[in-house]
């Protein structure tokens, strides 16, 4: 017998099922937010896998995210997904197919284009753009400089560089007006004369 509170779990698991599959629908224009863990990377995914089924080519499809790590996470999900169709059973690629599209008809020549996602994906031109918002950004900076004000051929600073380039800068500025961090060396100590250069050095890049 189920108590009330198996009975509110198993009701709630049922509604955000059903707000993700919609919200995978790739015929809809869809803002979803949720707390980390609550699946929108597997939303993501099953937009993406969705696409692929209707037919959509895997170069023509962007999927943008904020770090790298969940770019490779998608990334790897998403092949993970696809190979494990090449190789299901009939039975058991047409219950992925019925739990990604409740409804749909998984047919013979539905298994058979699910099987071949996997192929298509990587041999695709340039492959599956799962990138960085900043990757992106970078790639439509390059492509047009001069609509951006850019000099052709930019290129963005590593972690490395901008560390080193930063150093450098704040040399000069030690060189160039000792007097004024004489001053911040007699109030501040190391830490807070450090945090109060990087507060500066944010400022200004």
């Amino acid at each position: 017998m189920n108590t009330p509170t198996t009975d509110r779990a198993t009701s709630h698991y049922a509604v955000t099922l059903a707000n993700q599959r919609r919200a995978a629908d790739p015929t809809r224009s869809v803002w979803a937010s949720a707390n980390a863990g609550a699946g929108k990377t597997k939303v993501l995914i099953d937009r993406i896998a969705r696409l692929l089924l209707a037919g959509a080519r895997p170069e023509e499809i962007l999927a943008v995210t904020y770090t790298k790590a969940a770019a490779a996470e998608m990334q790897t999900r998403l092949f993970a997904t696809l190979g494990g169709w090449t190789v299901a059973s009939d039975a058991d690629l047409v219950a992925a197919l019925g739990d990604l599209e409740p409804g749909v008809n998984a047919d013979a020549e539905r298994l058979k284009a699910a099987r071949r996602l996997f192929a298509r994906a990587l041999e695709a031109p340039g492959g599956l753009q799962i990138q960085t918002i900043h990757s992106f950004c970078t790639a439509i900076l390059q492509r047009f400089p001069l609509e951006a004000g850019l000099t052709p051929g930019f290129r963005v600073l590593d972690e490395i560089e901008t560390g080193q380039l930063r150093a450098w800068a704040l040399e000069r500025a030690m060189h160039s007006a000792p007097e004024h961090l004489s001053i911040l060396a007699t109030r501040l100590d190391e830490e807070a004369m450090g945090q109060h250069l990087d507060s500066a050095w944010r400022t200004l890049t």
